[in-house]
């Protein structure tokens, strides 16, 4: 058995999303791309996005600490600590409206 701190590692994380040109910073907590489930802890400074992308399967964005903002076509919701966002199927785009920091999970589709 392993334990991690996800809250010392969104402080962690938010920390190396600030110094970052990228304005970014993550990292894989359990799984990763040869596994079907993969939780991973992202940071972001204030205004930094991830641009429209696809899913990979299905996917939620547990919000650590700040806010943060999913937008789907002319759909989106936001996200402040402590908020669960179930990602919908299709494009859809993540934009942090005050540094955050987020647990992302996602489930591969097999195929």
């Amino acid at each position: 058995m392993q334990k991690i701190s996800i809250d010392a590692l969104a402080r962690q994380q938010v920390k190396a999303a600030l110094a970052a040109g990228s304005g970014r910073a993550a990292d894989t907590v359990f799984g990763g791309h040869e596994k079907v489930l993969r939780q991973t802890v992202m940071a972001f400074k204030a205004g930094t996005q991830l641009s429209e992308h696809q899913n990979p399967g299905e996917a939620t964005v547990f919000v650590i600490r700040g806010c943060v903002r999913l937008q789907a076509g002319d759909e989106s919701w936001q996200g402040k600590t402590g908020d669960l966002l179930i990602v919908p199927d299709g494009l859809h785009s993540l934009m942090a409206e005050e540094d955050s920091a987020i647990l992302m999970t996602v489930a591969k589709t097999k195929g």
